[in-house]
């Protein structure tokens, strides 16, 4: 039984979206794997944490996910196969299990999981799969299998250099008439993807029928948000921390990239909010094109420490400023 999505980002099933929001940042921020490096408890409870995001924050999913708990993934949210599935409950709890009529036909209750929802019967009457597709008279030469899709989340850092990850993928025989194989695959995921791209798996996906070629596997990506870095298409943008001796002299300070650390030049009389491209060191491009720029966006930090030496070197800066600083500032 999977780990209930309320429970997960500790949230009541009446929670608000913005309630659930909250509660979505602030757990992100806790246990994200940049926060937590190779921390694998951490990891698997960030990616818990965006799975349930990722459907109560979806109106539509959440509502699917209200009526039939965990078996609303396994239909992928659509209310057509949740529909089949209500009727199957209503007929079942009248004490029928014969015939469903669903959508102008007349399904036998094996046929309806077998072939409408693309589920196996298992033993003593049960189902493991309630799920799948409908079923049509098609021609009786060879035929191309079905595409299979897949999903997997990746970190943003994983997004801009490209990564290999294993999968674990099901697929039925052609007939149905043998348990699934589950193939486990390395997907190599390249650089530049985004939330909703997809990579294309040629012949990977359900066997064909009758001697026909098997179909194509799909792998939708979903980029997780990073604590420190905002994408925005292919350009990066994160804020940089600086004394204000580095603000006002100049310096050199070492950024981090998701190529390895840069040093970067801080010109002299900075103010915080100026900011400074890196060329190319944003995200590659997909197309083939030029990759996108690191954008950083300097931010002045004062001493935390209240002293008599720094209250002095504040009183002496003070008298660096020959104009009100705010005489611009109007309304």
């Amino acid at each position: 039984m999977a780990d209930d999505y309320y429970q997960i980002l500790g949230v009541e099933r009446t929670a608000s979206e913005e309630a659930i929001k909250k509660a979505f940042r602030k757990l992100a921020r806790q246990h994200h794997p940049d926060v937590n490096p190779g921390n694998k408890s951490a990891e698997e409870k960030f990616k818990q944490i965006n799975s349930a995001f990722e459907v109560l924050s979806d109106p539509k999913k959440r509502k699917l996910y209200d009526e039939f708990g965990e078996d609303a993934e396994k239909i992928g949210f659509d209310e057509k196969k949740a529909e089949a599935y209500r009727q199957y409950r209503a007929q079942a709890s009248r004490g029928g299990v014969g015939g469903i009529p669903y959508g102008g036909e007349d399904f036998d209750l094996g046929d309806l999981f077998n072939d409408l929802f693309g589920g196996r019967r298992g033993g003593g009457g049960g189902f493991n799969d309630p799920f799948g597709r409908a079923r049509g008279r098609g021609p009786m030469g060879p035929e191309r299998g079905e595409d299979l899709n897949a999903q997997v989340r990746l970190t943003l850092a994983e997004a801009v250099t490209g990564t290999e990850r294993p999968l674990s993928v099901s697929r039925a025989s052609p007939d149905r008439s043998t348990p699934d194989e589950r193939v486990r695959l390395t997907v190599k995921i390249p650089p530049g993807v985004q939330t909703g791209s997809k990579v294309r798996l040629a012949g990977q996906g359900a066997p064909g029928v009758r001697g026909g070629p098997p179909g194509d596997l799909y792998i939708e990506t979903e980029v997780m948000e990073h604590p420190l870095v905002r994408r925005e298409g292919d350009d990066l943008h994160m804020d940089v921390p600086v004394t204000v001796p580095e603000a006002m002299l100049g310096a050199e300070v070492r950024v981090p990239t998701f190529q390895g650390e840069v040093t970067v030049k801080v010109p002299p009389g900075s103010q915080s909010g100026r900011q400074m491209r890196l060329k190319g060191r944003g995200v590659p491009s997909l197309k083939g094109g030029s990759p996108g720029d690191l954008y950083l966006r300097l931010q002045v930090k004062v001493p935390d420490t209240d002293t008599p030496e720094t209250r002095a070197a504040a009183e002496t800066l003070a008298k660096a400023y020959r104009d009100d600083v705010r005489h611009e500032l109007t309304l």
